[in-house]
């Protein structure tokens, strides 16, 4: 992995597609360690965490680990999901923090050298080519090993640099949990709410 010590440094964290990523891995994040390792590493001047949230909920499970990382060193980025009912009288979550990372990213390009973007989702690679053009690197940090494979490939090849998620989970993994094989859809995040676009 390439980073300098001066490099000033973004981290974007797409939420719920980490904590997807993490789990069909067969881990835990402990984003305290996390901070720490990119710290380790360069000038991190942000650390931005996305995701949506339910607000008929009187208690969420993602307000313990939302509640940490703003205490913590993260600038959380939340906004409310949207619950329906389908065609098949299924419950669905709707939540996309797409707009909100990239506006992020886009207003930051101009005050630092690298971004790191946790995400696979192909829809941000018009987003790293942006940011590219104003100078600024972006490493993408992804799994091509879960099942089915996070990342798309179009969002790997813009990249400047690929960070395969398990080979660097080790260094800030919380406790091993079974890998779960899901192939339908990803899996429900029980304490990050909703997927990206839609959760079963």
């Amino acid at each position: 992995m390439i980073f300098r010590q001066d490099e000033r440094v973004c981290l974007f964290i797409d939420g719920a597609n980490l904590y997807s990523a993490s789990r069909n891995l067969g881990f835990d994040v402990d984003y305290r360690n996390l901070l720490g390792y990119f710290r380790a590493r360069c000038n991190v001047l942000r650390a931005y965490y996305y995701s949506a949230v339910l607000d008929s909920e009187e208690y969420s499970p993602l307000k313990p680990l939302t509640d940490w990382l703003a205490y913590n060193g993260y600038t959380l980025v939340t906004k409310a999901a949207r619950e329906f009912t389908d065609a098949n009288g299924r419950r669905r979550i709707k939540g996309n923090m797409d707009i909100e990372l990239a506006i992020d990213m886009l207003e930051l390009a101009p005050r630092m050298d690298h971004a790191v973007l946790f995400s696979g989702d192909a829809d941000f690679r018009r987003l790293v080519e942006a940011v590219q053009r104003q100078g600024v690197k972006v490493s993408v940090v992804s799994s091509l090993r879960t099942s089915p494979v996070m990342v798309g490939d179009e969002l790997r090849r813009q990249a400047d640099q690929f960070l395969e998620l398990a080979e660097i989970a080790p260094e800030f993994t919380r406790r091993q949990t079974e890998p779960r094989h899901r192939h339908a859809s990803r899996p429900v995040a029980a304490d990050v709410a909703v997927e990206p676009d839609e959760v079963v």
